[in-house]
């Protein structure tokens, strides 16, 4: 199983996670974080196969991948 985690306010809503999520988990929020941007979520039921491309794009490294077990 994979867990993704967006600290959203370390996210500067640059969006350059979105395209690269090959299932489409990800999108961008329409609440603010601490400083006034629309931040990265991941799709709550949405799958994701673990390829950390989002988290290699991410500028700010606000995205973590995790396999558990």
């Amino acid at each position: 199983m994979v867990v993704v985690k967006i600290n959203k306010n370390l996210c500067k809503g640059c969006e350059l996670c979105v395209p690269f999520c090959p299932h489409s988990s990800i999108e961008m929020s329409r609440s603010l974080n601490d400083y006034g941007l629309h931040t990265a979520y991941f799709k709550k039921g949405y799958p994701c196969n673990g390829c950390r491309d989002c988290a290699i794009m991410c500028p700010e490294a606000a995205i973590e991948i995790f396999h558990v077990q």
